[in-house]
């Protein structure tokens, strides 16, 4: 660093520190970056990149962003994957010999942002510590704006890391070598981008980690965690430490789970099923999540995600649920005015969160206040309605009220949004305070009578005595009145264009004990509102505690006003060790959802060892099969998050695991078709269902020949029949293998029923038992718009080539037209065309009638009569 001024050697000491962030140097009212910092800053902010002397020939690169606009800038190059190291001055520039001293307070992180603005009020913002150790992966995911820490371990294979990255889509993560390797393989995977920071610690020192992490969870039995459980949150807690330099006093519990103890879902079961965002558009709206968000605080929303990606596997918890929506579900005056108390409760997670790590604001106490005072009505709510769950969840709420009426003592009602400008304590609270406000409020009004006194001693009515930041107090008098000033008392201190400013020995004295006083004012409140949010930061447990159980109301409450608004039922378990999944008139929730003015076609499910474990569907494309096999999905889904389905009677087993395989999709970056997909997606199946497990697989076998797909999708379900023994909805357009029904006991045929009419092809969105035999290509291309070109060629090929494929035919009772219109009346069973018939229809077909004279049809119409009697009689 020979050659540079003192000012840059520092930059540079400090810089050394945090060479894999951003820094940003704080110099006056602005933060400062230099060399490559500022080449990459002003790259990717879009701001001016200038210069300046650094005590070497050339000019170094420098970029700067002001103090107060600081958090957009930073907030932009966070989401770019950038990290931003923070420098402040940490002594009083007054007292201070030769360079202030600077020092980095905090690191800023993908995983580590504090501004909610940022993150999203109904989004966690998930960092994750991971380590490998004795075969069990270990994970420890924390939100530093909540406090929430979450940690489980498991067995160190592919697909169970996958599973829990798709739970908590972290930002960033950190860890050992090995598993931040792991980590790294699976996000290049997926594409997606992650931020990995490798914390080199002895993994085999776990005495370490104990006394690490004792000393940040003094209330935790360490002794019943695995030690790649420990390892991970050990890694977690350094690498928190050292970039936010601060205490983590609302980091003080960790919530250990099994990860067996909730139905595990893959990347692609939660894309099939469109849980939290669409397929098409990765939006929330249209997704299960916004259908059944009913939340009124950002924390209940963010609680119903949780519980929409971790469906629970105990019965006891999920009745306890039930039983609660159930309460709320029959009583809507107290759900209405549970709602409109929830409507007041801020997110309280976030307020503690802020509170503890030291940034929240007189507004935020207040807000704090706010919420808690509405906890005693929640509570007189939850025990009205009489349910036991409930009773028992207002009795864990705790009011807080000692904080809530500190808050009340010390606040202002309306604070200004910083800290440190006055107005923050209320008169009263604190007597120094007082004795400070008074004595600048009487040196105010000694200025004001001091301007009334030189305005009669010198006749000039237009003098004002007035004040800014740089001149202090001073008295202001214009060039036209500038004679009549006495001549001696009055120091001229500024010129302006119409007027002079003066200032006196008497206003010079009471200027220095009014700035003073409001100086040790500022102060003063400054320190009492730091020791308040100090007291109530010792409070972070009960505020958690508290936060968490009115999220937990909140969602309950969530279900069911969605279950009410949506008709949705309870639905019940099978009993006993049976694995009886039985579905009466069930119904695809979003679906549904999309057309409020139409009429969902309901169908039934049974699956059972009497009446088939695994449904083959055969039938139509368009006709809705995907839309059935996701409904059934879905409902054990929404029963084991503990909600209402959409169903007029459900009787559901608890399922372990769903798979599902349903779309094309190849993936391009990893070299696979998109028949390799299906079979990867098919070897994962095979390889972790499990007799409890729910297996949804549409059009298996496309993507290869007609021979092989069939092979293999035959060799597929008898696998899954004869060895997993699960249950499974399987669609094909091999209508062959409809034959598995006689050699397979546990299989049964289904189709989707079809109308056929002169006027067209009908699809019926109604689930019969039986087969198809034909899946209405040609007529779906023709939906779609192809050129009648097109269309007719493809028949033509169809005739020639399969002759019996064009016949289509339906001995199936009608019930409804189509999935959003009224149900028709019954129609009588279509006859089939007899091959005799076959060339007749064929000459129908090409006749030109318009070119026939009325003889000629009349002709042509006995001849025709006459040929079918005659096939009739030969059949």
């Amino acid at each position: 660093m020979a050659g540079y001024t003192p000012m840059m050697e520092q930059y540079l000491s400090v810089k050394a520190t945090a060479t894999d962030a951003l820094l940003f140097f704080r110099l006056g009212d602005f933060y400062e970056m230099f060399f490559e910092d500022a080449l990459t800053a002003s790259r990717e902010l879009e701001i001016t990149l200038t210069g300046r002397d650094g005590g070497q020939e050339e000019r170094i690169p420098m970029c700067g962003v002001p103090h107060h606009a600081a958090e957009g800038y930073i907030a932009r190059l966070i989401e770019k994957g950038y990290k931003v190291a923070i420098c402040e001055q940490v002594e009083d520039p007054a007292t201070a010999k030769g360079v202030v001293k600077r020092e980095i307070v905090r690191i800023v992180t993908p995983g580590t942002v504090m501004d909610t603005k940022s993150v999203g009020e109904a989004t966690n913002n998930f960092i994750i510590g991971v380590a490998e150790q004795d075969g069990r992966f270990g994970v420890a995911a924390c939100d530093l704006t909540t406090g929430e820490l979450y940690v489980t371990s498991f067995p160190a294979t592919v697909e169970y890391i996958k599973n829990v990255l798709n739970v908590y889509r972290p930002a960033e993560a950190v860890g050992d070598n090995h598993a931040i390797a792991r980590i790294n393989d699976e996000q290049r995977s997926v594409n997606r981008a992650l931020l990995t920071t490798i914390i080199e610690t002895d993994a085999n020192v776990i005495t370490d980690s104990t006394a690490l992490l004792e000393q940040q969870f003094p209330n935790e039995d360490w002794s019943t965690h695995e030690s790649a459980q420990l390892l991970a949150v050990e890694k977690l807690i350094i690498y928190l430490q050292q970039t936010q330099k601060r205490s983590l006093a609302h980091l003080r519990t960790v919530k250990a789970y099994d990860s067996e103890a909730y139905m595990a879902l893959d990347a692609f079961t939660r894309r099939n099923l469109e849980l939290t965002e669409t397929v098409r558009d990765r939006s929330r709206k249209g997704s299960l999540l916004s259908l059944l968000d009913r939340t009124r605080t950002a924390m209940g929303a963010r609680l119903l995600k949780r519980w929409i990606d971790q469906p629970l596997l105990n019965r006891n918890e999920l009745d306890r649920r039930l039983d609660a929506v159930e309460a709320l579900h029959q009583d809507w005056i107290v759900r209405k005015d549970l709602r409109d108390e929830l409507s007041e409760v801020y997110d309280l997670e976030r307020l503690a969160g802020r509170i503890a790590y030291g940034t929240a604001n007189g507004r935020d106490l207040n807000a704090l206040k706010t919420s808690l005072q509405h906890i005693p009505a929640l509570q007189e709510l939850c025990r009205n309605l009489g349910a036991t769950p409930l009773i028992e969840l207002a009795n864990s709420l705790d009011a807080c009220a000692d904080i809530a009426v500190a808050i009340e003592q010390a606040i202002a009602t309306d604070p200004p949004v910083s800290v440190k400008e006055g107005g923050l304590i209320k008169p009263g609270y604190d007597s120094k305070l007082d004795e400070l406000r008074d004595a600048s409020q009487h040196g105010k009004q000694w200025i004001a009578e001091l301007e009334r006194q030189e305005r009669e001693a010198t006749g000039i009515k237009s003098l004002k005595i007035g004040f800014n930041k740089v001149f202090g107090y001073y008295l202001e008098v214009t060039r036209s009145n500038l004679a009549s000033l006495p001549e001696g008392r009055y120091e001229r201190k500024q010129t302006l264009a119409n007027a002079e400013r003066f200032v006196t020995p008497e206003l010079k004295e009471k200027e220095a004990l009014i700035l003073e006083a409001e100086e040790r004012m500022v102060d003063l409140e400054y320190e009492r509102f730091v020791q308040l949010r100090d007291e109530i930061a010792s409070q972070m447990e009960r505020l958690q505690r508290l936060a968490e159980n009115v999220s937990a109301l909140d969602v309950l409450q969530s279900f069911a006003e969605a279950s009410a608004e949506r008709r949705y039922s309870r639905p019940h378990w099978t009993e006993g060790s049976g694995f009886d999944l039985t579905i009466e008139e069930g119904r695809h929730p979003v679906v549904e959802a999309v057309n409020d003015h139409g009429v969902f076609i309901a169908n039934d499910t049974s699956l059972s060892m009497e009446n088939g474990s695994i449904l083959l569907i055969t039938g139509p494309n368009m006709a809705g099969k995907s839309t059935y096999m996701r409904q059934v999905a879905m409902i054990c889904l929404m029963a084991q998050i503990g909600c209402f389905v959409p169903a007029k009677r459900a009787i559901l087993p608890l399922v372990d695991r769903i798979f599902t395989r349903i779309g094309a999709a190849d993936d391009l970056v990893g070299g696979q078709s998109t028949f390799m997909v299906e079979m990867k997606d098919i070897q994962v199946m095979t390889e972790q269902a499990t007799s409890r497990s729910l297996i949804i697989i549409d059009e298996l076998g496309r993507g290869t020949s007609t021979d092989e797909g069939m092979a293999i999708a035959q060799s597929v379900i008898e696998y899954v029949h004869d060895h997993i023994k699960c249950k499974a909805l399987v669609s094909t357009h091999f209508h062959e293998l409809s034959h598995l029904e006689s050699s397979l006991m546990g299989l049964k045929n289904g189709c989707m029923a079809v109308k056929e009419s002169t006027e067209g092809v009908t699809f019926l969105r109604k689930l019969v038992p039986g087969a198809a035999d034909s899946s209405y290509g040609i007529y779906c291309a023709q939906l779609a718009g192809l050129p009648d070109t097109i269309v007719s060629r493809a028949y033509h090929l169809l005739n020639s080539d399969e002759p019996k494929q064009i016949k289509e035919p339906s001995s199936t009772k009608v019930v409804q037209l189509a999935m959003f219109n009224e149900p028709p009346a019954p129609t009588k069973p279509v006859k089939t065309i007899s091959p005799a018939n076959e060339k007749l229809l064929e000459r129908l077909k090409k006749l030109d009638v318009m070119r026939m004279t009325p003889f000629q049809a009349l002709e042509w119409l006995n001849d025709a009569r006459n040929q079918m009697l005659e096939g009739g009689e030969n059949q």
